[in-house]
């Protein structure tokens, strides 16, 4: 009897293998041909799930972020931390996941810096994708200010800031080799301590 494929785990195989070709080669130097000689398979069985590299690359986005937020959203609901704790939470966890993962994240943001050199912007697909985190933290937000966890600000604003903030870490993880990681995570958690009403001491920045 043929053996059973598991169609979501090989198109997840063939990704994974993708970003590693890409991180290797440079997504310009990269073929479906290389790809699915370092999966296993033949070139046509790739056909059966992508049909280019934009379309591995687009995927790539969506599995990421996809899963980013669903194991955000079940963290920020299912734990007693105070809400500005659950943020920082959230973004050190996404700083070290970009540490991590350096070479495909290093992939990834190359690819869309090439394609917009040839004139195809990735910052809508981006946007959209990333957009349910901002969400996330948007609400988060609003429950610590109505809990008297966080100060009264602009929601939508700090929301906006905290994504840039992360935004710009994984672009330096992925683009310098002089990177500071404790430098930025500081950073971004001397800026969430300036919201709570309770800040922890000294290193804060002044309200006033």
């Amino acid at each position: 009897m043929p053996k059973k494929i598991d169609h979501e785990e090989r198109k997840e195989k063939i990704l994974q293998t993708a970003l590693k070709v890409f991180a290797r080669e440079g997504y310009r130097d990269s073929n479906l041909s290389l790809i699915a000689q370092e999966c296993g398979i033949s070139r046509p069985t790739i056909y059966q799930y992508f049909k280019d590299k934009e379309e591995i690359y687009y995927y790539a986005v969506k599995l990421v972020t996809g899963r980013m937020f669903n194991k955000y959203a079940t963290f920020a609901w299912s734990t007693d931390d105070n809400y500005m704790s659950r943020i920082t939470s959230i973004c050190i966890d996404i700083m070290d996941n970009a540490a991590q993962n350096e070479g495909e994240l290093t992939s990834l943001v190359d690819v869309m810096l090439q394609m917009k050199k040839e004139g195809r912007d990735f910052n809508e697909i981006v946007l959209r994708r990333t957009a349910k985190l901002t969400i996330l933290f948007k609400r988060l937000l609003r429950m610590g200010i109505k809990q008297g966890d966080i100060i009264a600000c602009d929601v939508n604003k700090v929301a906006d800031h905290i994504l840039l903030l992360l935004e710009s870490t994984c672009f330096q993880v992925a683009f310098l080799d002089t990177f500071d990681m404790i430098l930025s995570k500081e950073l971004i958690a001397n800026y969430l301590e300036f919201f709570k009403t309770n800040p922890l001491g000294n290193d804060v920045i002044p309200r006033s």
